[in-house]
């Protein structure tokens, strides 16, 4: 069975995003992005509207801008070839190549793909998907790149979210000050694995 993968920024309160979806406080950091890369491997994302709208303006123009850095050239290739499964009920359409729109039950079609064929699968941002995943035992890992950042307000990546235990299977730390948490979720099938 495919895992759920959450890979979410989060300040040191808390918050994965500003009160208004703000995310210029994330310390972008290459040896961050290559360690997430080694603990996973998807080969979809789960988006929600928002942040789908936030990458799709951005990533597809990276794979072929020469003057972008090369790890931000080949994370943009990476995104371009997943498979991108948006979930909105107030998207009509959406244009990057192979995005998919859902407007149905997120955790029906999340139990579908972990049991369909392939790798696993993984969230970036879309804090009310992953609320709603971990509501629903769904998620089985978080990898949360905690940035040593007090924002003070803002979109909290766990609010309403059920009591859950989670088990500590790697730490990094780096000389940006970031911290690399990956965490299991304890008690999912996956881990007993």
């Amino acid at each position: 069975m495919r895992k759920i993968v959450v890979f979410n920024n989060v300040s040191i309160d808390g918050y994965y995003a500003g009160p208004g979806g703000e995310i210029d406080w994330f310390i972008h950091d290459p040896e961050v992005d290559k360690a997430a890369h080694e603990m996973m491997s998807p080969d979809t994302v789960l988006f929600g509207r928002a942040t789908y709208q936030m990458f799709e303006s951005y990533w597809p123009h990276v794979a072929g801008n020469p003057n972008a850095p090369e790890g931000a050239r080949m994370m943009a290739n990476e995104l371009n070839q997943m498979t991108k499964v948006v979930f909105s009920i107030t998207l009509q359409e959406v244009n990057w190549e192979n995005s998919r729109l859902l407007s149905g039950n997120l955790a029906e079609e999340a139990r579908r793909l972990k049991e369909g064929e392939g790798a696993d699968i993984t969230v970036f941002g879309s804090g009310t998907i992953v609320q709603q995943l971990a509501n629903e035992g769904l998620i089985d890992e978080y990898l949360l790149v905690l940035t040593p950042v007090v924002i003070g307000a803002g979109r909290p990546l766990f609010k309403d979210v059920n009591t859950m235990k989670l088990e500590l299977l790697e730490t990094r730390s780096f000389k940006s000050g970031v911290v690399l948490l990956h965490y299991g979720v304890s008690g999912s099938r996956q881990m007993k694995n």
